[in-house]
């Protein structure tokens, strides 16, 4: 079932709920939506109420409105805090950004599990591609779009992110398709999602090189990343576990930057879920 919050600015933002015990709340990356943890929730569920929110511009929250930007995302999740009084977040790529930005914010954020966030360190994650990519969404050229966010941001295997977009178009176009015919009611697809990669870079450009502001993040940190994932996302941890003064860092062996989520997308569910119930201590 679905429930709502009403964040500062008047946007509805969608959450799921399962499980039981202290509120955690499962905040995602970009190309996903609040379906693409259930199954790490439902690991967690008989130790935790999960809460899994529909981040702005996504599924059945509202749009991203005229003004978005980081803080807007911030607000959506203290007000998912205040609904649900969870004092544990997961954040996991842009949204590992946004529990940090917030972590800021609401000191009583006690315990915050930070998976790979796409930090720029001295340009390790360039999002001037920005503009091109919004060309492309205009125009309708969401294969041309999704392409360019998967080259730029190394997330696709090694061979597909070496491939000429020429080839990787007509690919795209397919892997969209079945996804559409696969997806579960109500669940977005790939398709509609593809305009809000436009906010995950914008949360990289806003937090560029803005690494010294997270020493004053007073919450118990758990840094998780995969061994498998790109060099830049590495370095963002590398740099938060310097910086953050009550962290520590855990490498998932043989997973990558899906590792949260189902196994079709990389995800080992069952093995973050031992990370978390290990940090969290419940």
């Amino acid at each position: 079932m679905t429930e709502h919050v009403i964040s500062k600015d008047g946007t509805t933002i969608a959450y799921r709920r399962l499980g039981r015990g202290p509120a955690l709340i499962i905040l995602h990356g970009a190309m996903q939506s609040s379906h693409s943890h259930l199954l790490l929730a439902e690991a967690l569920s008989d130790r935790y109420t999960c809460y899994l929110p529909d981040r702005r511009g996504r599924g059945a929250s509202g749009p991203s409105g005229s003004r978005y930007g980081l803080q807007r995302e911030v607000e959506d999740l203290s007000a998912l805090m205040d609904a649900s009084g969870a004092r544990m977040v997961l954040g996991v790529s842009s949204g590992a950004i946004i529990t940090l930005k917030t972590a800021l914010e609401r000191p009583e954020l006690d315990k915050a599990v930070i998976f790979e966030p796409p930090l720029s360190v001295n340009g390790s994650n360039d999002a001037s591609w920005l503009p091109r990519f919004d060309a492309r969404i205009a125009s309708g050229d969401v294969s041309g779009a999704l392409v360019m966010g998967m080259k730029r941001t190394q997330m696709g295997p090694a061979l597909l992110n070496a491939m000429p977009e020429w080839l990787l178009r007509p690919m795209t176009n397919a892997m969209m398709k079945r996804q559409e015919a696969d997806s579960r009611p109500g669940e977005p697809t790939f398709r509609q999602l593809a305009p809000s990669l436009h906010n995950d870079a914008r949360i990289v450009l806003e937090t560029e090189d803005d690494l010294a502001g997270f020493a004053a993040v007073e919450a118990e940190v758990l840094l998780l990343g995969g061994s498998k994932s790109p060099a830049y996302l590495k370095l963002a941890l590398t740099a938060l576990e310097r910086v953050l003064p009550h962290a520590c860092r855990v490498e998932l062996p043989g997973l990558g930057h899906g590792a949260t989520g189902p196994a079709e997308m990389g995800g080992a569910p069952g093995v973050v879920a031992e990370q978390l119930h290990a940090f969290l201590g419940i």
